[in-house]
């Protein structure tokens, strides 16, 4: 994560009112600050979506490209993560100070969706073992303001709620090789199901209390963060730990738990904003949550 640059002083501060409950911007230990999404904002992607939380700004696109699938997986379709920090984020990811970040964020993306209990790759198969879906997710860091992990992961679920996959009207064989025929009508494709997609929750320890949703100043005192994936079925994906310091493994059950239930009121959130953007009609509106 991008530093700020603290005193003693105001890293006591902190601290200090992390063990009292209290956080600077006014927030208990589990809360998260508002949120705002918007959907279908970049007109030429088949999904996009973006999410801002504080200061931090995600923009994410989906493009859907027709590959074949992998030998060990016939039946499913592909799915990949690029992300790219802005130089204009912050002054760390100038150059190629944001190359190790991106890297990180995308693995642990592709690792929360591998399970087949989250997101479902069987509905983007065309012909099995020869033709598939394969969908490019491009995640964008606009503005760096802390808590990207949850961020980026929102963004990435909202997107996906957003994109449309065109119907495969027929397909056959010819001289061995596979004829799809495309259906002409851009308004004739498939939504992607992403009830079952995962969003994580990073838990920041801060003396010896954690925290939701930190912002930069707060990263900046932590020793070390626990991210959990976790899904709308209360499913956890993926956990793994960012920093240098360390958990006594009750605390990181105790952790577990309180990512689990932080997740599902999460999870739940997005989708209600979601579908009351679809509700209103979609007057390119950016939809508040977690107020």
């Amino acid at each position: 994560m991008a530093e700020i640059l603290l005193s003693e002083a105001e890293k006591t501060f902190i601290l200090h009112g992390v063990e009292e409950g209290f956080r600077c911007d006014g927030r208990m230990r589990l809360d998260y600050r508002p949120m705002e999404v918007e959907t279908d904002v970049v007109s030429h992607a088949s999904g996009s979506a973006r999410l801002r939380l504080a200061n931090t700004d995600i923009l994410v696109g989906v493009k859907t490209e027709i590959d074949t699938p992998y030998p060990e997986r016939p039946r499913e379709g592909k799915i990949e993560f690029f992300v790219d920090c802005s130089a204009n984020a912050t002054p760390a990811f100038e150059g190629r100070g944001g190359e190790e970040l991106g890297t990180e964020i995308s693995n642990s993306l592709a690792t929360a969706y591998q399970s087949s209990q989250t997101f479902d790759l069987t509905a983007l198969c065309i012909l099995p073992g020869q033709q598939c879906w394969k969908l490019y997710i491009d995640i964008l860091i606009l503005e760096c303001g802390g808590n990207l992990f949850d961020a980026v992961s929102l963004a990435v679920k909202a997107a996906l709620h957003n994109t449309r996959v065109p119907k495969v009207k027929g397909a056959c064989l010819d001289g061995g090789t596979v004829d799809l025929q495309l259906s002409d009508d851009p308004y004739d494709c498939c939504r992607l199901d992403v009830s079952d997609a995962p969003c994580l929750v990073t838990l920041c320890k801060i003396g010896d209390h954690c925290v939701v949703d930190p912002t930069a100043e707060e990263e900046t005192c932590s020793s070390g963060s626990v991210v959990i994936a976790i899904t709308e079925k209360s499913l956890v994906t993926s956990v793994f730990k960012t920093g240098v310091g360390s958990f006594h493994p009750q605390t990181l059950i105790d952790i577990l738990k309180v990512g689990q239930t932080i997740g599902l009121s999460v999870n739940k959130a997005l989708r209600a904003a979601l579908l009351e953007e679809e509700q209103q009609g979609r007057k390119k509106e950016c939809f508040g949550f977690l107020k």
